[in-house]
C-alpha cells in the first residue's frame, strides 16, 4: 500500500441517523480543546442601572410573575416589546402563484430572571434557579400549546452577543407559532421511519449505544444523561436526554424537573469554565402541539457553544464543520 493511501484523512463524515444530516469532523485540522478558551470574545455589558429587564414595571404586564417571601419578584415572564408574531389577527393563507403565505399569527415571550450583577449568566445559577426557569418554561407550554392557533411552541436562551443576545441580563425566549419548523419536522420524520422500521425510538438506540460505549458521555444522573453527539453540528455540542422515553417536554413531573436542572447546570457550568464563558445557545426540541400522536419522538434540549462562523462551505451545502472530534470534547468536558 502506498504511503499516500496510509496518511490520516484530512476529516471524517459523519451521519446523523435521525435528520439524515452529514457533519464534517475536521480531524486533519482538528485544535486542542482548551485553544477554545483563548478566542476573543465580545461581551455585551448592559449596565444594571440602564437594563430593562431589571425593571419590570417597565415591560409589558407580564403573563406569570413569581415572588419571594419579601415580595420581591425572582422571575417574570413578559409579552415580547418587539415580538416576531402577535396574537392578534388570524391565519389568513395567501396564494400567488407558486407562492403560499400565512399570517404571522402566534405568541412571543420573554422569560427573566431578576439577578442582574450577582449571577450575570445561567451557568452560575443555582440549580433551584435552574429549576424556577424550566418551570416557568412548562408553565408557559401548557397555556400556549392550548391557543388554537399554536403548532409548535418553541423555547430557547441566548447568551452573548454573537449567540444573538444584545442584553446581557440572563432571559430566555418562548415563540408559539402556527407551524412546525424544518429542522425539528426532519428530526420527527427520522424518528418515525425509524420507528416503523424497527419497532423503537431511535434516540432511545442512540443512547443505549451511548452509554455502552461511554466516550461521548460528560454527565448523568437517575434520570437524564449528557452527552457530546456522534454527529456534532458545532464544536462541543451538548444534548441533555430524558432516559426514559417520553415524547413530549411538557409532561416533565417534578422531580424530573429537579434533575433536568442540575443536569442543564452542570452542562453550563463546564462549557463556561471549560471555554471560557462562551457565547451559546440552547433550546427544546419536543413533539408538537397539534394535536397529532407523535409517540415515536423522544424530547431533549440542545447546547450549541458558538465556537466558528458559517462560511460558504456551510452556507451553500447546509453541512457544518467542527473542528474537534465529539470524542475529544466530552473528554475535555468530563474533567472540568
Amino acid at each position: 500500500m502506498s504511503e499516500e493511501l496510509l496518511k490520516k484523512p484530512a476529516s471524517e463524515l459523519r451521519f446523523n441517523p435521525v435528520c439524515k444530516d452529514w457533519v464534517v469532523i475536521a480531524t486533519g485540522r482538528a485544535r486542542r480543546p482548551e485553544t477554545f478558551a483563548k478566542e476573543k470574545k465580545t461581551i455585551a455589558n448592559t449596565p444594571a442601572g440602564e437594563c430593562p429587564f431589571c425593571h419590570i414595571e417597565t415591560q409589558e404586564k407580564p403573563v406569570l410573575i413569581n415572588e419571594d417571601e419579601k415580595g420581591d419578584w425572582t422571575l417574570a415572564v413578559v409579552p415580547n416589546k418587539f415580538p416576531a408574531f402577535t396574537p392578534e389577527g388570524s391565519l389568513h393563507k395567501k396564494t400567488e402563484s407558486l407562492y403560499v403565505s400565512i399570517n404571522g399569527v402566534g405568541f412571543h415571550e420573554v422569560v427573566i430572571t431578576r439577578d442582574h450583577d450577582l449571577q450575570i449568566n445561567m451557568p452560575e445559577f443555582t440549580v433551584e434557579k435552574v429549576k424556577e426557569v424550566i418551570d416557568a418554561y412548562q408553565e408557559r407550554y401548557l397555556e400556549l400549546m392550548n391557543e388554537k392557533m399554536v403548532n409548535y411552541v418553541s423555547i430557547f436562551h441566548n447568551h452573548g452577543l454573537e449567540a444573538g443576545a444584545s442584553i446581557s441580563h440572563p432571559h430566555s425566549q418562548i415563540i408559539a407559532i402556527p407551524v412546525t419548523d424544518p429542522d425539528i419536522r426532519r428530526s420527527l420524520d427520522g424518528s418515525e421511519n425509524f420507528f416503523k422500521t424497527h419497532g423503537k425510538c431511535i434516540h432511545c438506540a442512540m443512547i443505549k449505544w451511548d452509554r455502552q460505549d461511554g466516550k461521548r458521555i460528560i454527565f448523568e444522573n437517575e434520570k437524564f444523561i449528557v452527552l457530546c453527539p456522534f454527529a456534532s453540528k458545532v464544536a462541543f455540542e451538548v444534548r441533555i436526554y430524558p432516559k426514559k422515553h417520553h415524547p413530549y417536554f411538557e409532561r416533565i413531573k417534578d422531580d424530573e424537573k429537579k434533575q433536568l436542572a442540575e443536569a442543564l447546570k452542570i452542562a453550563l457550568n463546564k462549557i463556561h469554565k471549560g471555554l471560557n464563558d462562551p457565547p451559546f445557545n440552547f433550546f427544546i426540541h419536543t413533539s408538537p402541539c397539534d394535536g397529532k400522536d407523535y409517540d415515536h419522538y423522544h424530547w431533549h434540549l440542545v447546547i450549541l457553544p458558538k465556537t466558528s462562523v458559517w462560511a460558504g462551505f456551510e452556507l451553500g451545502t447546509g453541512i457544518e464543520i467542527s473542528t474537534i472530534e465529539p470524542e475529544r470534547a466530552a473528554e475535555y468536558l468530563r474533567n472540568i
